[in-house]
């Protein structure tokens, strides 16, 4: 049996995920992209995963670095999150940031902010999932920003 792709998306739909952008210092400087699929994976030794579009063209730029930024957004922040969506343009140009300890564009406003090395990278299907062994962790009061539906909402 075979599912229909249309149909699968809209299934998924049903399930409401968080938002983060997820970031890094490049030759070509920072870059980043909009992820909903991300989440904790272990705690010891503190792990979180991602998974990125495998021909996404900020992915590719993310890809290249061993670092990255993960922030983590709040529901002040969808303008951003459709920022960061979008392809062929500069994501940062006007976006106040600031570095992380390890040099991770994170985003200012973010709900928190986490930051870390790559440890491993697979492709499954047409997205890449990155596993991620986190340095550093830093959070702040507020509500998440969520994605439900193809829509932008927050926690009531």
């Amino acid at each position: 049996m075979t599912v229909d792709v249309a149909h699968f998306k809209e299934v998924l739909g049903h399930y409401a995920t968080g938002l983060v952008i997820v970031s890094a210092a490049t030759p070509e400087g920072p870059a980043g992209f909009t992820c909903q699929t991300f989440g904790s994976l272990s705690l010891e030794p503190p792990l979180v995963t991602f998974a990125a579009a495998s021909e996404g063209q900020s992915w590719g730029l993310v890809r290249q670095s061993a670092r990255v930024g993960i922030s983590i957004l709040s529901v002040e922040q969808e303008t951003l999150a459709r920022r960061f969506a979008a392809s062929g343009i500069d994501k940062f140009d006007g976006m106040p940031w600031e570095k992380g300890p390890d040099d991770s564009p994170l985003l200012d406003g973010a709900l928190a902010h986490i930051e870390g090395r790559v440890s491993a990278i697979t492709t499954h299907g047409d997205h890449d999932v990155a596993v991620v062994e986190v340095t550093y962790v830093h959070a702040r009061s507020g509500h998440p920003l969520i994605y439900f539906r193809s829509g932008f909402g927050e926690l009531a």
